[in-house]
């Protein structure tokens, strides 16, 4: 794993008051938004890049019996995801394996019946992007949702100098590879994915959708 897959350990401790006082509750709407389309029952999540954890309480309050697979290359992401868990959902701790890693971390025979990916498909450049995707798209069961919730190409001036300040401020702290915003439905259509689902947050700046 290289340093740069880990860069969040540096803004892990105030990566989500940061991501508040920019965005107000617009990141959290869309995620919840996504986790509508959560498969029902006891479905087997994989939450990859999901920052400080407060995805997963959110999956558990969906999906009570759900099994969860948090996968974060940040060990500092991943120590915060466990207290977060700890102070919100303590019951259901039984239910979540945290793994450090990244995609390649998956093993061969996994195979989740829903993938999430909240803000994080957006951290790369094209060419790493895409064999993530495809990474993931593989652990994906036949049919199984894949939620999105992340940024989106936008045209509006203070939109596009919004995105130019966050991916300097973020290349120069964490040094993520990704230097624009991709564009992530081709990412994902190319890897044979169509989208379902769409809603949009902070003045269209900001996507919740669901691709199978």
């Amino acid at each position: 794993m290289s340093s740069a897959d880990a860069g969040f350990d540096r803004v892990a401790a105030f990566y989500d008051p940061l991501a508040r006082l920019v965005f107000g509750n617009a990141l959290r709407l869309a995620q919840q938004a996504a986790l509508a389309s959560l498969p029902p029952g006891s479905p087997r999540v994989l939450i990859i890049g999901g920052g400080t954890g407060w995805v997963l309480g959110e999956v558990l309050l969906r999906r009570p019996e759900a099994r969860v697979l948090y996968l974060e290359a940040s060990a500092v992401m991943l120590a915060k995801s466990r207290e977060t868990l700890q102070q919100r959902a303590a019951s259901h701790s039984g239910q979540v394996e945290f793994r450090l890693g990244t995609e390649q971390a998956l093993r061969p025979t996994e195979s989740f019946d829903a993938v999430v990916t909240f803000f994080f498909l957006d951290l790369f450049e094209p060419r790493r992007l895409q064999v993530i995707v495809e990474r993931l798209n593989h652990a994906r069961r036949p049919g199984a949702p894949w939620l999105l919730a992340d940024f989106r190409p936008v045209r509006s001036l203070w939109q596009r100098t919004l995105l130019l300040v966050m991916y300097r401020f973020f290349r120069l702290t964490t040094g993520i590879s990704g230097r624009t915003m991709p564009d992530l439905h081709r990412a994902l259509a190319a890897a044979g994915l169509t989208q379902h689902r769409q809603e949009l947050f902070f003045r269209g700046m900001v996507e919740a959708a669901v691709f199978a």
